[in-house]
């Protein structure tokens, strides 16, 4: 006798669910189906799945430190490389259960609850060379909710698209026992100085309120920034508030861009030393948005040195005779109010030696007054 397809799907689904999956499995896999929430290839992997793993259900129990997050961040974390999509599914489906009920993705744990995750099929990792990650960062501050080191320039901060493993994958790995790890901001690959990480969600949590809140809580968090910029700055100080949005596409290039539409970006920039042609700026960043120093100063007319994506590349193949091999910006001072002992805490992060090298390059570069006027 020829079945129907649909007749097909429909005998599978009964005789096979049955035959393998247990009743709280089975019920699951219905919902699954015939729900249309899963397509009969997703069903059939999803059994695959279910009776490959039936036995490696697990539950975590929430520590203190991620009370107050909602479930679908907390289960983000916990399954790393799993689709945002099937982690909303499973919730939706049941397959997720807090303290064995039902739940919503945006319910708010407490320490305490038991969260059951259901075996998932997760994608491969890539296995990251142990070469890649040895590597020591010099500690500029620790105790034990805090960590900041200072960042060498060409090291990302985490890893991504290209990038086997940043900074804070570099840390872990060397640090098996610390149980959370986590980025309180980023700095650019290129930039150099004071990167800060958390090392309980609490900490985290209340430092990324003192960044979104710093405009209006009397500047908890400080950061400021030595960068070089080719042109003669004559204002000794300035505050720069070009709106900036993100992501904009420019020649397939993903950018920051000043527009009038964009989120508010407020940057003070101080002189600290004039060389003619070029002139060593401190910018003091009172909000954090992406690339805003480079963005904000380039806007002026000024663009940093040694910036490939925002910089002048004329500019930057003259001064790259002096040794300026990379972009000239380095967070170099950091303060904030220590989420645990309410007190400030500053931190001083010196230029780097080959940043050094350039500013005494500087003082006896003169370059062709025609060479930099071609390059504006």
């Amino acid at each position: 006798m020829q079945l129907k397809p649909q007749t097909i799907h429909h005998f599978f689904v009964a005789s096979v669910s049955r035959f393998y999956l247990s009743d709280r499995l089975l019920d699951q896999s219905y919902t699954l189906y015939y729900s249309k929430t899963a397509s009969f290839h997703q069903f059939v992997m999803i059994c695959c799945d279910m009776v490959t793993n039936k036995q490696k259900v697990s539950f975590i129990t929430v520590d203190d430190q991620f009370s107050g997050q909602r479930l679908d961040n907390f289960l983000l974390r916990e399954l790393k490389g799993v689709p945002r999509s099937l982690i909303y599914r499973i919730v939706r489906c049941g397959e997720v259960r807090v303290n064995e009920g039902r739940t919503k993705a945006h319910r708010r744990l407490q320490a305490g609850d038991q969260v059951r995750i259901p075996p998932l099929r997760r994608p491969a990792r890539k296995s990251v060379p142990a070469a890649g990650l040895v590597m020591e960062f010099e500690t500029l501050y620790e105790d034990d909710h805090l960590l900041v080191i200072n960042k060498p320039a060409g090291v990302a901060v985490h890893a991504g698209s290209g990038i086997a493993a940043g900074v804070i994958e570099i840390l872990r790995h060397a640090r098996p026992e610390q149980p959370y790890l986590e980025l309180v901001h980023r700095l650019d690959r290129g930039t150099s100085g004071c990167l800060i990480m958390a090392k309980r969600r609490s900490v985290l949590r209340c430092l990324h309120e003192d960044l979104r809140q710093n405009t209006v809580r009397k500047h908890r968090f400080r950061k400021k920034y030595q960068v070089l910029v080719f042109g003669d700055w004559l204002a000794r100080s300035g505050l720069v508030q070009f709106p900036l949005r993100k992501n904009a596409e420019l020649s397939g290039e993903r950018m920051v861009v000043v527009a009038e539409d964009g989120l508010y970006a407020s940057s003070r920039f101080k002189t600290l030393r004039r060389f003619g042609h070029s002139t060593l700026m401190e910018a003091a960043l009172i909000t954090g948005r992406t690339h805003q120093a480079r963005v904000h100063a380039a806007a002026c007319g000024y663009p940093v040195l040694g910036d490939e994506k925002y910089g002048n590349k004329r500019a930057n193949q003259c001064f790259k005779s002096i040794g300026l091999e990379r972009m000239f910006l380095h967070a170099a001072y950091t303060s904030f109010i220590h989420p645990v002992s309410n007190k400030r805490i500053k931190l001083i992060c010196p230029l780097p030696a080959e940043l050094e090298n350039t500013l005494h390059n500087l003082a006896d570069f003169r370059p062709d007054t025609e060479l930099v006027e071609r390059c504006r």
